[in-house]
């Protein structure tokens, strides 16, 4: 191929072609091996330092082997190529690429980008949320294996919770498949709403203690795994008030605020009253309706 006809435009490399490189392949006198272009447009996709080498040499033609595609693929290609052999690309032109397919693929995982690329996981990770402006933010990546996975499990998993908890004969292959977790998560689950009801269960022999209650219930999955209910938790832990925590807590009241605080403690018991019947009456549904 003439060399007047081919462009760069793809290369990985951000400060261009090592001059001092460019003159060892034009002095090395061994045949080298074909570049690589893009058909469609004549950019050369792997092979500058080759290119120059030939117009240092003065050369009219090259050896090209075409590649097909599109270009978000053919700059990963580019990567890969640059990655495989020949002047290995600086950690700024791989975090750089990085942050480039990130852009092209913002589905593709932060292990599979570092792959391409030579990063650890860690640094492509850093490199996602460096450019998080300019890479779009989804809710699934897809790993080396091809499969896409929740960017965030606690949905699936929270999903999970309540099948087992509300269908507890469900089978764990069944509950995988309807909230969309592993068998091995299921399994995980199940132990954990099994383990947390067994915990519940002897607090309510001594329901005085309420903050043995309030520890039980925390480690129910159904309440940590869900928004809602980790604000009940906050709100139930928040109105423990044990009778030795009174006279410190009485004693700090001023007497013209005494009365505004007592309204609004026994306005919130009544809340707290009225929440406890409707509660019951849920439950007492749900028991009739199953």
């Amino acid at each position: 191929m003439p060399l007047g006809v081919l462009r760069p435009g793809h290369s990985p490399r951000l400060a261009g072609e090592d001059e001092a490189h460019v003159r060892l392949l034009a002095e090395c006198g061994v045949q080298l091996p074909p570049i690589l272009v893009q058909r469609s447009t004549m950019l050369v996709v792997d092979g500058m330092h080759r290119l120059r080498a030939a117009e240092f040499r003065g050369d009219a033609e090259i050896e090209v082997a075409y590649v097909e595609g599109p270009d978000d693929e053919i700059f990963v290609r580019a990567v890969r190529e640059n990655i495989a052999h020949g002047l290995p690309l600086s950690l700024s032109d791989r975090k750089a690429a990085a942050a480039r397919i990130m852009t092209l693929h913002p589905e593709w995982s932060d292990r599979m980008v570092a792959k391409i690329v030579a990063l650890s996981p860690k640094t492509a990770g850093a490199v996602r949320r460096r450019a998080a402006e300019e890479i779009p933010q989804l809710h699934t990546r897809i790993g080396q294996d091809g499969r896409s996975r929740p960017l965030c499990s606690a949905e699936p998993r929270r999903a999970a919770v309540e099948l087992i908890t509300n269908h507890p004969e469900t089978s764990l292959r069944e509950v995988a498949r309807l909230s969309g977790v592993s068998v091995g998560t299921a399994r995980r689950v199940r132990q954990e709403v099994a383990g947390s009801r067994q915990s519940v269960s002897p607090a309510r022999a001594s329901v005085r203690d309420e903050r043995m209650v309030i520890q039980a219930l925390a480690s129910d999955p159904s309440l940590k795994f869900s928004e809602v209910g980790r604000g009940l938790l906050r709100r139930l832990s928040a109105n423990a008030i044990e009778p030795a925590e009174w006279q410190e807590l009485l004693a700090a009241v001023p007497p013209h605020c005494v009365d505004l605080v007592s309204e609004i403690a026994i306005s919130y018991s009544r809340s707290w009253d009225q929440f406890a019947k409707s509660l019951k009456s849920v439950a007492g549904q749900s028991r009739s309706g199953s």
